[in-house]
């Protein structure tokens, strides 16, 4: 039975859930995990997470279905994130079999928690990939600890689908050659000084450019950016210091399968946001969230609206969604389904 909670009212805040799964890795392998109750983390005052930031995690979702079941969207694709960003900070690989196991097992435990078919909450899941044990050199750590938590939660941005404003930050999100293409804390640590000014300024998030040269689009606050020309055309930045979200790619996919449009993943110059008609944000946590305005240092550039969402823009999520819920099909075994045990 559903717990009893107001699903269409939730933020995107913690809520403890019954269950979370733990493995450990010592001694250079992974043992098989279990489920637990415990949602306090055990461990070493000189672990190499705490110290030096080794650590890394995933976002991902469970999605209630109309007949009842329950979805997972491109699970194997956090799996193969996760790995990258563990590589890049000389971390074990999660097995992507132990990682499947780590997440179905959790829904499956919370599945009370999974929100019903439109209600627009999801189950966000949280796998998470720690440096833990006595060290305290600037090393890798000696054992390693991989958790997958979860709960109920609701839009990211405040108003779900309802156009926000953002503002050109002048702070770096990544350095060049840097951690920016991996998931892992301190990128975000460095995000909340900018994203701190921008609320006190009225703004939802803040949009990071290229370190480099501080002209071309990266990131808007901690997801992705997407523009629609007047040409239909998708455009989406590309550059090797920008996280490579998955609903990114699956909307380049969308975008060229499902609506017809040229889709591009390359510069999007800060100077010429003229260029396009829409624009948004997108990621597991935010789905979509269409872009009214952005400020940047010499105008105050609108999109389509600020108040309604544009028609692309809103096609795109009606397709995103509804092929994470399954009203819509499948197109390229993007839909995992986790079997309601009873």
């Amino acid at each position: 039975m559903t717990q009893a909670i107001d699903w269409k009212s939730l933020g995107f805040e913690y809520i403890k859930t019954p269950y979370r799964f733990l493995a450990k890795w010592k001694d250079g392998q992974w043992n098989e995990g279990k489920l637990t109750e415990d949602n306090v983390l055990h461990i070493s005052e000189a672990s190499a997470a705490l110290h030096y930031g080794q650590q890394c995690f995933e976002g991902l979702k469970a999605y209630g279905r109309k007949d009842g079941g329950i979805n997972l969207f491109r699970p194997d694709e956090n799996s193969k994130r996760l790995n990258r960003s563990a590589e890049r900070l000389r971390m074990p690989e999660v097995p992507e079999a132990l990682f499947m196991k780590a997440v179905k097992s959790v829904v499956q435990a919370n599945r009370d928690f999974v929100p019903p078919y439109g209600t627009g909450a999801t189950l966000y899941i949280r796998p998470l990939l720690i440096g833990v044990g006595d060290t305290i050199g600037v090393k890798p750590a000696p054992e390693f600890i991989f958790t997958v938590f979860c709960m109920p939660v609701g839009p990211y941005f405040k108003g779900g689908l309802t156009p926000t404003n953002f503002i050109v930050s002048d702070y770096d999100r990544a350095a060049p050659k840097g951690t920016g293409a991996a998931k892992v804390g301190g990128n975000y640590a460095a995000s909340m000084l900018p994203g701190e000014e921008a609320h006190k300024h009225n703004f939802s998030d803040c949009i990071y450019l290229d370190p480099e040269t501080h002209t071309k689009i990266e990131e808007v606050g901690s997801a992705n950016f997407f523009g629609i020309t007047k040409d239909n055309e998708f455009i989406t930045p590309k550059s090797p210091s920008i996280l490579p979200s998955i609903t990114k790619y699956s909307l380049l996919y969308l975008a060229e399968h499902a609506l017809g449009l040229k889709a591009i993943e390359g510069d999007v110059y800060v100077n010429e946001l003229d260029h396009f008609v829409e624009a948004g944000a997108c990621g597991t946590a935010a789905v979509i969230s269409p872009i009214g305005a952005i400020q940047t240092k010499d105008a105050f550039h609108v999109f389509y609206s600020e108040t309604e969402v544009g028609p692309v823009t809103k096609s795109l999520y009606e397709n995103l969604t509804g092929i994470q819920c399954g009203d819509l099909p499948d197109p390229d075994s993007w839909i995992v389904d986790v079997p309601v045990e009873d």
